[in-house]
């Protein structure tokens, strides 16, 4: 681990959007009203990491509009050190969200050709990059566009020149490209990271013959091809982590579950904060299914991130009633 005299525990850049959510159940079509947010990996994951006390930097475009000052303020007001870069050229991109049925959540994405995916190495500044703790991407980034692309292949170069741990969160999006793409980028970078996260199902995107059935041996798989730590998330089964040879696993807290989208940037920003923090595996490892567990509790892909002082509900009793 780096110096702990850091200016800033993690850095992050990605692209962040203005997100609609439907307040009713079935086609968009009928939607009338929308709750206004914003939303993306990153930047959720920016959030996760300061609610629960470490400091987290994000970078990213948006358009010098509306949607653009709303991402700034949101997560400034978050204690996010905000570094937004204004595009005039190009406009805040645009989730839709809706649920069309009670189970099942529809989202859809009106990004193409926006602010976030101009973002360019020059956007990022190496002494950020070089001071921080532990430099943080998605593989969403590099999807949006060659500019986007280069500007993660960039950064992690950065961070590796000035021995800072690089973290790498698959979060794969078929509607931005194809298994194969994805597979090839992601099996060139994981070598070059010291922290993966991935589903069973994303892990095969790296390693294909990765068992599904064995999420331990997907784990070790993983890591053998570089990754010092490998988190297998297992949705409402747990995760596994593989670190230094050694494999934990911990279940899942059991909750109601609202919205699903986004715990995954919370269960990666609750083993991240508790790595910042020096914590002994198995207690970080808890602390990311809690995290994730938080994340699917309410609407909006941030909102219900918890703080440490909310960890501790999980562990009350079953009456769900502080006083």
């Amino acid at each position: 681990m780096p110096e702990l005299d850091s200016a800033t525990d993690l850095v992050t850049f990605g692209e962040t959007m203005a997100l609609f959510v439907s307040r009713r159940t079935g086609p968009l079509r009928f939607a009338r009203d929308f709750d206004l947010g914003l939303g993306g990996a990153e930047s959720n994951l920016a959030v996760g990491v300061t609610r629960l006390g470490r400091s987290a930097c994000w970078v990213g475009r948006v358009g010098a509009d509306e949607f653009g000052d709303l991402i700034r303020s949101a997560l400034a007001g978050e204690g996010v050190d905000v570094r937004a870069i204004p595009d005039l050229e190009a406009q805040t991109g645009l989730m839709i969200k809706g649920r069309r049925t009670a189970d099942h959540v529809d989202v859809r994405y009106y990004r193409a050709g926006g602010a976030g995916s101009r973002l360019r190495p020059e956007d990022l500044d190496p002494a950020l990059i070089r001071g921080a703790r532990v430099l943080h991407v998605t593989a969403i980034t590099p999807a949006l566009s060659e500019s986007a692309r280069a500007t993660v292949r960039h950064a992690v170069e950065e961070a590796r020149d000035a021995g800072v741990p690089v973290s790498l969160d698959v979060n794969y999006r078929r509607a931005l490209w194809s298994q194969e793409a994805a597979g090839a980028w992601l099996r060139e970078v994981a070598g070059r990271v010291d922290v993966l996260f991935a589903t069973a199902d994303e892990a095969r995107l790296i390693a294909a013959d990765a068992p599904l059935d064995d999420p331990a041996a997907t784990a070790a798989a993983l890591a053998a091809l570089g990754p010092r730590h490998v988190l297998v998330k297992l949705g409402s089964r747990g995760a596994v982590e593989w670190s230094d040879g050694v494999c934990r696993r911990a279940p899942a807290y059991q909750v109601t579950a609202v919205d699903p989208v986004g715990a995954g940037d919370a269960f990666a920003a609750g083993w991240l904060a508790d790595w910042l923090e020096g914590a002994e595996p198995d207690q970080r490892l808890r602390t990311a299914c809690a995290a994730g567990a938080f994340a699917v509790t309410s609407q909006g892909d941030w909102e219900s991130l918890p703080t440490r002082a909310d960890l501790t509900l999980l562990e009350r009793s079953a009456d769900g009633v502080s006083r």
